[in-house]
């Protein structure tokens, strides 16, 4: 189980590392054509509203201004911005720019000049008169609220997923295994609980940004920081009526993404002032445009009923889910489906479970991807319910989830019933190290001898909380991922693939698989990526998929390369291919033998004179799930509600860990950003739709300095269907945070917070509200 690994699941440093600590990387704004108009965005300052009249010409006047873009000049033509597959499992309910206005800091009038005072000098200059209509501000009030926020036609879904947008409802789902209200009635024991999450931002330290040109052919090529350049070249072609052929998507160096960077933001813009001036043009998101006019997390009201007998088997739940989508439809039903998809197999030993719910349009910003969708919202309702049963139970809430949690070769039904947007794929799992997670983090926090509290102080006391949880490797019979391998003559390799390296290290990942297959080292690995014209297909940057999909199309293209190669050096010999022995530096049959250096220089330079290459595919057919368990100690002042967090354990099972450094790194940044949305980052709206929220002067974000120690380990684990044993690890250190700490809080204290963030001030209400019942 990879015990002789030479450069897979070994310390590896980035192949971009230098450059990025050389102040090297090349981003998006470093590719800007010299002399590009400068795009700015005229924004609705109303929640909902539409545009009775919008005069344009004094802007248009202005010296120095070459376009203004508005609903009337642009394809009005609907299209999903989610950055996702065909058939787009949202609804496709965008225009370009429109009539309606559906949020604060809605797109209203794109203005293009020569330099940036010019082209906000415009936007003042743009006259508009709107008919001010009432928003709908909460998402539990949205279904069939008689205010519809989506009155307008030509707009539609790719395939049935309760799409109501006259009942503001972008999406819905349900699905039934078993008989749940049958099976809680003969349940000992039956907990309720409800609680909600927030619209987290994401925050990444690169704002969104674009930028356009058309090169000498008259193509349109684009500059972006997207996590998907082969979904944003389809959407646009569609949208804008262009052939696939005339467009080129590049993704440099990315500043962060975490999901922010799925889906359209700047490109159809910049595309259109370059089509329509012929000059090349950029734009670029503000912080304030990234937090209000952008999307976040989707904010959800989750119910879990669950229900045990006496002796702690748990034999039915039931999951009800109300989502927030915001404005528009991305990711609606995907985010959806993940909260029972995702978090309720972990359970299965269940005689019952159902799942349903909506997601409802309001006259907030836009939800759409965030690192761990839909898994982080349900994994905190779940696992609060999961130790509130344990409580009832009076039993240990470790044993509970030992007792009852996913096991090597089990399944759940639900993995065939519900996928993400579509059906699933049944799958048993081959891998699954949760049990020795469970073991393993209980023993690395002192579980037995910290929990559930112990009073440190006068008003200081310490306790522990848990949580489990697994996630996903892409989506099966959806995500593929392609890779082209070719000899260099002086035996180097070029490696061309798909894979969207956004920070995460995909870049490394592939060319670590790439030269463990072929036997030679990475610096003998040159690896391109990300450039709709240079690499061949792949999905993107997103639910899970690289290392799985992306990494299992380089393992493919590498066992092919490998054999090619044993063949050319058979025919060069003289020899069968079945005598000859390869070692990454030569081929050797017999007394024969030949340098792979030498083999690269004759195939090319002598005869037979040809170019050795190969390509290779990969579609999952099973999405292997990663597991963790994490525990936290908190510290926690009885008088202020304040905590800090002492120590955070994780113990992970994501299979073999292609590159241990950049794995933990994952990991440890997911529990950070969860750590985020479990305590700190609220999002505040005024009474008219306004997020206040908007700045990192009123958004706070986690610091090194919120969690003192960070212990992350790994389990020995080997999946068989992945590059060389490998499954994700991109998403599930961020699903655990808000349970945990809502655990470990519960444990100190004895209140529950059923919102997020958990907060002092929630905290401190909460045990006065206790101490005076």
């Amino acid at each position: 189980m990879g015990k002789n690994f030479k450069v897979v699941n070994n310390k590896t440093h980035s192949v971009d590392g230098h450059a990025e600590m050389m102040g090297r990387a090349v981003y998006t704004q470093d590719y800007e054509a010299p002399g590009s108009l400068i795009c700015k965005m005229l924004r609705s300052p109303h929640a909902f509203a539409r545009i009775k009249k919008i005069d344009t010409s004094k802007a248009e006047a202005l010296n120095g201004v070459k376009c203004v873009l508005t609903y009337k000049n642009v394809p009005h033509v609907a299209f999903s911005r989610a950055g996702q597959g065909a058939p787009q499992p949202s609804p496709i309910d965008k225009f370009i720019l429109d009539e309606y206005v559906r949020f604060v800091g809605d797109e209203v009038a794109v203005v293009a000049a020569v330099n940036e005072k010019i082209a906000e000098d415009a936007l003042k200059l743009i006259e508009v008169e709107y008919e001010v209509l009432e928003p709908v501000l909460d998402y539990k009030q949205a279904y069939k609220s008689k205010n519809v926020i989506h009155p307008e036609d030509g707009i539609s879904q790719a395939f049935e997923m309760g799409f109501r947008p006259k009942d503001n409802v972008a999406a819905s789902y349900e699905m039934e295994v078993g008989d749940v209200e049958k099976e809680l009635k003969k349940c000992d024991v039956v907990i309720e609980h409800t609680a909600e999450t927030q619209a987290q931002a994401h925050a990444m330290l690169e704002p969104h940004c674009s930028n356009a040109r058309l090169d000498e052919h008259n193509r349109l090529v684009i500059y972006t920081a997207t996590q998907t350049p082969f979904h944003i070249r389809r959407i646009m072609a569609q949208t804008l009526g262009m052939p696939l052929s005339q467009i080129r998507i590049v993704k440099p160096r990315v500043g962060g993404g975490f999901g922010g960077k799925q889906q359209f933001h700047c490109e159809m813009f910049v595309a259109l002032v370059t089509l329509r001036t012929g000059l090349p043009s950029k734009m670029v998101y503000t912080r304030e445009e990234v937090f209000a006019s952008s999307y976040t997390r989707h904010p959800m009201c989750i119910t879990m009923k669950i229900g045990a007998d006496k002796d702690g088997r748990i034999k039915a739940i039931d999951c009800y889910t109300l989502s927030d989508t915001g404005a528009y439809g991305e990711h609606a039903l995907t985010v959806f489906m993940i909260v029972g998809s995702k978090v309720l197999p972990l359970y299965n030993k269940v005689d019952a479970v159902r799942f349903q719910g909506r997601v409802l349009y309001t006259n907030h910003v836009p939800a759409g991807a965030y690192r761990g969708y839909g898994a982080i919202q349900g994994n905190y309702v779940l696992e609060s319910a999961i130790d509130m049963l344990a409580e009832k139970l009076n039993m240990d809430p470790v044993e509970l989830r030992r007792k009852n949690s996913m096991k090597e070769k089990e399944t759940s039904p639900i993995f065939e019933i519900m996928g993400e947007g579509t059906k699933g794929t049944a799958m048993i799992m081959e891998s699954c190290k949760l049990p020795y997670c469970i073991d393993r983090g209980a023993e690395l926090i002192d579980w037995k001898n910290k929990y559930p509290r112990k009073q440190v102080g006068p008003h200081k006391v310490r306790s522990v909380g848990c949580a489990i949880a697994m996630q996903g490797s892409g989506i099966p019979f959806s995500d593929m991922g392609s890779c082209a391998i070719t000899l260099q003559d002086g035996g180097f390799y070029m490696v061309r693939c798909g894979a969207t390296d956004i920070g995460q290290g995909s870049d490394t990942l592939i060319s670590q698989i790439v030269a463990e297959e072929l036997m030679t080292t990475v610096d003998k690995i040159i690896i391109y990526s990300s450039d709709t014209d240079l690499a061949p297909f792949d999905v993107g940057a997103y639910a899970s998929s690289t290392t799985y999909i992306s990494g299992n199309a380089a393992w493919k293209t590498a066992i092919k390369m490998r054999e090619r190669l044993i063949s050319e050096a058979a025919t060069m010999l003289g020899v069968k291919e079945s005598t000859v022995e390869f070692d990454g530096k030569k081929f050797v049959s017999g007394d024969k033998e030949i340098s792979l250096f030498d083999l690269s220089n004759k195939l090319i330079y002598s005869a037979p004179q040809h170019q050795v290459a190969v390509t290779e595919s990969y579609i999952g057919h099973v999405s292997p799930p990663p597991f963790m368990a994490a525990y936290a100690e908190i510290e926690l002042d009885t008088e202020t509600g304040e905590y800090e967090v002492l120590e955070y354990v994780s113990v992970v099972d994501c299979g073999t860990t292609i590159n241990p450094m950049l794995a933990k790194g994952q990991v440890e940044g997911g529990i950070t950003q969860g750590f985020g949305m479990a305590a700190k980052e609220d999002v505040i709206y005024n009474s008219k739709g306004q997020l206040l929220s908007n700045s990192f002067l009123y958004y706070h974000i986690p610091t090194t300095k919120d969690i003192k120690k960070l212990t992350t380990e790994f389990a020995d684990s080997y999946e068989p269907t992945g590059p060389f044993g490998a499954k994700s690890v991109g998403e599930i250190g961020i699903d655990t945070p808000p349970a945990v700490i809502c655990n470990a809080v519960y444990n100190a204290v004895g209140v529950r917070i059923n919102s997020l963030p958990i907060t002092p001030e929630k905290i401190l209400k909460a045990m006065k509200e206790k101490a005076a019942k």
